[in-house]
């Protein structure tokens, strides 16, 4: 309704200075009028500049019930989905795009693409959760995990859209969940506030979640949580060799080496590592670029000064696992240890932000000045 309003004003205020124009141009010289035809000609491109440029960044949200997911898309592009499919053990956004398009996550396991990874089937999109929340693994938990195992995972099962707000460039999408054991009993009740924005050629996600418990909740220090994302195989970083790593519940996951053509990965921290080196250490912020089909692209995640155990440490693999570990620090550093507990009714707020960028470069200071307005929120 607001871009609407501002249309339907510009188009009254264009209206009035074209009448007040022509009057002018037909009491001119002919020698006068072309001068002021080609001001108006001006005029008129710049107006419909505005309104197709409004247009082309206004979101849309809806609510597609029958196929479980929230359509988030920016003018006529699809920017991402919200995926809360009985079959997935906790709600997602996936498939997401850049401005211009271009895929940003894996398609593993929805819909596989050819020359992709398919190792870590719970890795799908941009997900929430933790390796051991009362002793189950949330983070690992996927169809792929034996039916007579499934007692040691827990899952997080939607509950409700509470709202939809769309106001121009920005929307707003809030839910509630519950953190369920394999019999679906509740420890955590979920609420979780997600806004979307476009800022030039930098779609933005801020996610602020709260979880209240309803027993005493300890989330045992874990390297597997909790803000993650499993990106296309031209995000990865380029393999030597191949590599095996062990999951919370010791299960081996061998990641073979593919070709590396097109693969152009690579990882900047706040603090100046780069590369594999980001793995397990602490930074405000996290930036993986490369290019998808020539074009570059950046996706940035920024923690929180509010969050539990700010700074995080950055659970970032090269073979395209990008998140940041909020709660665990002894399985990254030996000295630390945080174990965190919620008593029964107490809540924990997580905040963080999101960018996905396309056609330049992202550099360190834009980044830190979407730090400083996420901050200032």
């Amino acid at each position: 309704m607001a871009l609407d309003t501002k249309m339907a004003s510009g188009s009254g205020m264009f209206i009035k200075l074209r009448h007040s124009l022509i009057i002018k141009i037909q009491v001119m010289s002919n020698k006068q009028a072309p001068l002021l035809n080609l001001i108006l000609c001006l005029l008129i491109v710049s107006f419909l500049s505005q309104i197709q440029a409004q247009t082309m960044t206004k979101i849309s949200m809806y609510d597609d019930i029958p196929n479980q997911e929230v359509v988030i898309k920016f003018g006529d592009h699809l920017f991402t989905k919200y995926l809360y499919h009985d079959d997935i053990e906790k709600p997602v956004l996936y498939p997401i795009y850049s401005p211009h398009g271009k895929l940003i996550t894996r398609g593993y396991p929805l819909l596989p693409i050819p020359g992709e990874r398919t190792d870590h089937p719970h890795h799908l999109g941009l997900w929430f959760n933790y390796g051991n929340v009362n002793g189950l693994d949330f983070w690992n938990n996927s169809s792929a995990i034996d039916p007579a195992k499934k007692d040691e995972y827990g899952e997080i099962r939607h509950q409700t859209i509470i709202r939809m707000d769309e106001n121009g460039d920005e929307g707003t999408l809030v839910t509630s969940a519950n953190w369920v054991d394999s019999k679906h009993n509740i420890l955590l009740y979920e609420d979780t506030r997600l806004h979307f924005s476009m800022k030039g050629n930098t779609y933005v996600v801020d996610r602020t979640t709260t979880l209240t418990a309803k027993e005493d909740v300890l989330f045992e220090d874990n390297k597997e949580g909790m803000l993650g994302l499993r990106v296309t195989r031209a995000l990865e970083l380029p393999a030597d060799g191949p590599a095996t790593f062990t999951d919370a519940q010791g299960n081996p996951t061998t990641v073979k080496v593919l070709d590396n053509a097109g693969v152009s990965g690579d990882y900047l921290s706040s603090t100046g590592l780069t590369g594999n080196d980001v793995w397990g250490t602490r930074g405000e912020w996290v930036r993986l670029s490369g290019k998808i089909d020539g074009e570059p692209i950046a996706v940035v995640m920024i923690d929180h000064p509010d969050n539990p155990g700010y700074p995080t440490h950055w659970h970032a693999r090269g073979y395209g696992l990008f998140a940041a570990n909020t709660l665990g620090q002894h399985a990254f550093n030996k000295d630390l240890q945080l174990n965190f507990k919620l008593k029964k009714g107490e809540s924990a707020t997580f905040r963080y932000r999101v960018l996905f960028h396309d056609g330049s470069e992202l550099t360190s200071e834009q980044i830190k000045e979407f730090q400083k307005d996420f901050i200032k929120e």
